[in-house]
C-alpha cells in the first residue's frame, strides 16, 4: 500500500491529510423457503455482499467532521425476501448494501452485489438480483428443476446457478484487502439453499451475505438467516497524530500502528470523526 501523509494543497488555500480507506456496506440476508403453499419444499436464494470500495489517495482536511457509518446486516426472511444490508459511509463516500436473497420463486434484490434467486416450483424460479457497478457482482439464478437457490454475488466474482439437487448455488466469492497489516477478505456472498440445510448468517464485520435455506420438512431449514454487518477501516502514516475526535456514537478500535501505518477499524453506529 503506497505511504500517504500530509500534503499542501492549492484548494482553498488548506493543508490536507491523504488517508486510505476500506469501507464494507452490510450484507444481505437470505430469503424464506415457501413452506405454506404445495409442494412444501424448495430454496432460499443467498444473500447478496455488501459493496466493496476502497481507495488510497483521499484528501481529508484537519479540523473537519466528517461523517461515518458502518451498515448493519440485512434481516432473514422468515415468509419473505431477504432484507437488504444497510450502507456504509464515509463522508462523501457510499459503500451500497447486499442485496436480499430471493423467497418462494421470487427474484434477489439488487445491492452492493445482488442476492440469489429463489426456487419453489418446478414452472417458476426466481433471478439474481444486479449488483452495484465497482463494487459487486450479480447474484446467481435459482434452479427451478432441482429446486436450488441462486448463490448471492460476491465482490470478486458473481453468485452461481442452483446447483443439481440438492445443491445450491455457491455465493461470488470475497475480495482481500491488506490495510489492517493482514490480508482478510470481506464482501463474500451467501450460497444458495440446499434442501435439508439451515440457513447460516453472515459473520459480523465482513459484510459477508447469508446462505439460504432448503426446505424437504425440516421447520429448521425454512427461514433465512442475517447478513453480516460491514467495517470501515481507516489508515494513514504512523508519523501523523492520531485522529482528533471520534464521536460516541461509533464503536472503534485502533490507533494500531502496523507498517508504517496507524489504523482505525470501526465496527458499529454512526457519528462523526475529526482529523
Amino acid at each position: 500500500m503506497p505511504v500517504l501523509g500530509i500534503v499542501a494543497s492549492q484548494i482553498s488555500g488548506h493543508l490536507y491529510r491523504t488517508v486510505s480507506y476500506l469501507i464494507i456496506a452490510g450484507g444481505g440476508g437470505s430469503g424464506a423457503v415457501n413452506s405454506t403453499t404445495s409442494p412444501q419444499r424448495g430454496a432460499g436464494g443467498g444473500g447478496g455482499a455488501g459493496g466493496y470500495l476502497t481507495a488510497s489517495n483521499f484528501n481529508v482536511t484537519p479540523g473537519s467532521a466528517l461523517t461515518l457509518t458502518i451498515g448493519a446486516g440485512g434481516t432473514a426472511g422468515s415468509s419473505s425476501v431477504g432484507g437488504n444490508g444497510s450502507n456504509s459511509t464515509f463522508h462523501s463516500i457510499t459503500s451500497t448494501g447486499g442485496g436480499g436473497g430471493g423467497y418462494s420463486s421470487t427474484n434477489g434484490s439488487a445491492g452492493g452485489s445482488g442476492g440469489g434467486g429463489a426456487s419453489h416450483t418446478a414452472t417458476a424460479s426466481g433471478v439474481g438480483g444486479a449488483g452495484t457497478s465497482g463494487q459487486g457482482n450479480t447474484g446467481g439464478d435459482s434452479n427451478s428443476t432441482a429446486k436450488t437457490g441462486g448463490g448471492g454475488g460476491g465482490a470478486g466474482s458473481v453468485g452461481s446457478i442452483g446447483g443439481t439437487a440438492p445443491d445450491g448455488g455457491a455465493g461470488g466469492t470475497g475480495t482481500a484487502s491488506s490495510i489492517s497489516g493482514a490480508s482478510v477478505t470481506y464482501s463474500a456472498g451467501g450460497a444458495g439453499g440446499t434442501h435439508g440445510v439451515a440457513a447460516v448468517a453472515g459473520t459480523t464485520n465482513t459484510g459477508n451475505g447469508s446462505t439460504g435455506p432448503g426446505n424437504l420438512g425440516s421447520s429448521a431449514a425454512k427461514v433465512g438467516a442475517a447478513g453480516g454487518s460491514g467495517v470501515v477501516l481507516i489508515s494513514y502514516p504512523s508519523t501523523y497524530a492520531d485522529i482528533t475526535t471520534i464521536s460516541g456514537g461509533l464503536t472503534y478500535s485502533g490507533p494500531v500502528t502496523t507498517g508504517g501505518n496507524k489504523v482505525y477499524t470501526f465496527t458499529a453506529g454512526t457519528g462523526t470523526v475529526t482529523f
